[in-house]
């Protein structure tokens, strides 16, 4: 389709433009050198009318009203590689690309499928339109029994936040008891907040919905509060993102780490329990809020190499450079819509590299992950042998659990 180039107002235009000065570093937008690396390294940069770097220009060109006649920002999976890797150091994902979203859903140019994920967050604290009262049924059976600090109401030493896939996806469920079997095991007093959770709404601020995820943020912050321990940990990297990076602007301010640094700082103690040896060619799939935008690479590398008869793999995209599974930054409630624009989708590219790298496990630590990725092997004939298992599961396996 072609566009029709025409003059935005000024006052519109610059209304935008300044918006973006008010966020973090956002002023670093006047630095850009229009390279085109942002729109290189970008997954789908080659589909889309406006990568960044043409965002940028269109901007200073003052027609970004033509940015938001297009559909293709949505193409954008917030995998931060533009950021990491542009050399004037503008956050492009977080400032740009998010601000862009904002103004697509104030015009109501959003796709269904993102539309239902955010009235679902909006209504029921989570993207799946799940029940809260079901938001702990993972542990239903679990001997000993899971802590509820609603029922309890003891100080625990780690809140778990489980978050909304670890929660409900029958896929992910598996893995979020193999890691409670896992901090049992190690004996850590542990809660989780169950019901009264609620999602950590980064991947919906990542969408353009800012206000949804303060208001999400908010509602987890006056849970936090009734409760006393010493440290959060979580299953998702999108949810620990949120807590480490976000929520203290909104006084929200915890100690957090995610699942793997913590069971990395027990590994000594972790390793006497690894009995059972998995014999196996493991790929670690860095997902992109654990590695390339808080900079966890080696804890998840170090767990996986501790269980006996693994051997390490690398795929050819792997650490700062490890390529999006494409669930992120709304991606998981995109699917179809990418689909109809790509004809393709980031997660059979990656277990491609995986299968190239001759794995016969693919190790993972987000939950967005498993289902993306057993997904796409059934899609590729050469890929039908390809496991994909979350770190946890593996390390509760080598452990008897």
């Amino acid at each position: 389709m072609e566009i029709t180039l025409s003059p935005l107002s000024p006052s519109v235009n610059q209304t935008f433009y300044t918006s973006l000065f008010d966020l973090q570093d956002g002023e670093r937008v006047r630095t850009c050198l229009q390279c085109g690396t942002c729109s290189g390294i970008c997954p789908f940069g080659y589909i889309m009318k406006f990568p960044p770097g043409k965002i940028i220009g269109a901007i200073r060109a003052e027609i970004f009203e033509q940015v938001l006649k297009t559909d293709s920002v949505w193409m954008c999976v917030s995998c931060n590689a533009c950021a990491s890797f542009c050399p004037s150091n503008i956050p492009i994902t977080r400032v740009l690309m998010t601000r862009t979203k904002e103004e697509m859903i104030l015009a109501g140019n959003v796709p269904s499928e993102l539309q239902a994920a955010l009235e679902n967050t909006q209504r029921y604290g989570n993207p799946l339109g799940e029940s809260p009262r079901k938001r702990a049924d993972w542990a239903l059976g679990l001997q000993p029994e899971v802590n509820l600090l609603a029922k309890t109401r003891q100080p625990v030493e780690v809140l778990w936040y489980v978050g909304d896939y670890a929660s409900y996806h029958p896929r992910m469920q598996s893995a979020t008891r193999a890691l409670a079997k896992i901090l049992n095991a190690l004996g850590v007093n542990f809660g989780i907040l169950g019901p009264e959770e609620y999602s950590d709404g980064d991947s919906q601020r990542l969408a353009g919905e800012r206000g949804l995820f303060e208001m999400m943020a908010q509602k987890n912050g006056q849970v936090f509060r009734k409760y006393k321990f010493n440290e959060i940990i979580t299953t998702d990297p999108h949810a620990f993102n949120a807590l480490k990076n976000e929520y203290p602007a909104l006084g929200i301010e915890y100690p957090v780490r995610h699942y793997t640094q913590f069971l990395f700082e027990r590994l000594e103690q972790i390793k006497p329990l690894l009995k059972t040896e998995i014999k196996a060619k493991v790929a670690y799939h860095d997902p992109c809020y654990l590695g390339r935008v808080n900079g966890i690479f080696d804890e998840p590398r170090a767990l996986l190499s501790a269980i006996p008869g693994v051997e390490l793999v690398e795929m050819s995209h792997q650490r700062i450079n490890s390529l999006c599974c494409g669930g992120g930054g709304g991606g998981m409630w995109l699917d179809g819509f990418q689909w109809e624009k790509a004809h393709t989708r980031l997660s059979e590219w990656r277990v491609r590299e995986a299968i190239s790298a001759n794995a016969q496990i693919l190790a993972v630590a987000c939950p967005y992950e498993p289902p993306r990725f057993e997904d796409a092997t059934k899609t590729i004939p050469a890929a039908s042998q390809l496991k994909v298992r979350e770190i946890a599961e593996l390390l509760a396996e080598s452990m008897d659990l």
